[in-house]
């Protein structure tokens, strides 16, 4: 599992040669209510075991959390069950809010 900082994420995602991630969001769905990537997948980290194979696991995911905790066990989770391609965001949306997007909601 990768770390990513919410500025590379940023600059990831403003790079038009290169493949988006898929945005993995598992906050709970009053945390989405408040606050959110945009384009993000949402699936509560509870729920991940059983709608993994939701997603597809050749292509890169972001997970993204609060804070980058859950987002960081989820990220594990998925690289043990084969996920090729699996980054942490470092911080989560309040490091986002803080270092790219200072209009987004913080809680």
């Amino acid at each position: 599992m990768k770390q990513i900082r919410a500025h590379q994420l940023a600059d990831w995602l403003a790079d038009e040669s290169q493949a988006k991630p898929l945005l993995l969001d598992v906050r709970e769905p009053w945390e989405i209510e408040m606050c959110s990537l945009s384009g993000a997948q949402h699936i509560p980290m509870h729920l991940v075991p059983m709608r993994c194979e939701e997603l597809n696991p050749d292509q890169e995911i972001v997970v993204i959390c609060h804070h980058g905790g859950r987002s960081m066990q989820v990220a594990m989770f998925l690289e043990r069950k084969g996920y090729a391609s699996v980054h942490n965001l470092a911080g989560g949306v309040e490091a986002w809010a803080a270092e790219v997007d200072p209009t987004m909601r913080r809680y």
